[in-house]
């Protein structure tokens, strides 16, 4: 596959080759959904609880005797029925933890990565660089490259000038290509990769990384 490769000027440079194998594959849709309720479930810090009815303060002191009054049976002020009393079958500190067998992680990032360019919601640019942190000047960029809304900006890695320079612009984000994930490039209308990162985003992602590492 090939696509065209743009400078941060939005001046078509030439092309880049595209491995079929990561961005040209019918999507898996339920793989993708798989990964991202697992992503959303393990962000999740499970630290919700309630106080049961041995947990709350009051009395153990049975409230009145047992028979004779022609009131229903009576043992404890702590009972979930009563004002104050404990919370029954209420949350507790949990773990959401879901796992996910590494092929089927890798197939969903494919699986969005191939949808985002059936969208011709990517572009592919040779390098973005800055000399010092400047919002206006990653503004321009965007603007130059046509990417409005919500967008994804994956590098190879962390470029600090890069990311202070655009920490103030509203629905940008930074990305690592090693942290790419379900989440990130379907909440985002646009999805701008770097030359370098398509080379990352290859060597962990790649068919032949599969073959060889296939029970890794």
């Amino acid at each position: 596959m090939e696509a065209k490769l743009f400078s941060q000027t939005g001046a078509e440079v030439g092309t880049i080759q595209l491995d079929d194998y990561i961005f040209g594959i019918t999507p898996n849709v339920p793989v993708m959904h798989q990964a991202m309720v697992r992503q959303q479930a393990n962000a999740r810090l499970g630290l919700h609880n309630t106080r049961g009815r041995g947990e709350v303060d009051g009395s153990t002191r049975k409230l009145f005797r047992q028979k004779g009054t022609g009131r229903a049976r009576a043992g404890s002020i702590r009972a979930s029925h009563r004002k104050g009393g404990g919370v029954a079958h209420g949350p507790h500190p949990r773990s959401y933890y879901q796992s996910m067998p590494r092929k089927m992680r890798r197939l969903a990032v494919r699986s969005a990565l191939s949808a985002k360019i059936a969208d011709k919601a990517v572009v592919f640019v040779d390098a973005l660089t800055v000399e010092k942190p400047r919002t206006k000047d990653m503004i321009a960029c965007l603007a130059n490259l046509k990417a409005s809304g919500k967008t994804l900006i994956v590098v190879a890695v962390r470029d600090d000038m890069l990311t202070k320079s655009i920490n103030n612009i509203p629905g940008v984000k930074t990305l690592p290509a090693h942290y790419l994930n379900v989440i990130d490039l379907l909440t985002h209308d646009n999805v701008i990769v770097t030359q370098s990162a398509v080379a990352v985003i290859d060597s962990y992602l790649g068919q032949a990384v599969n073959v060889v590492g296939e029970d890794a």
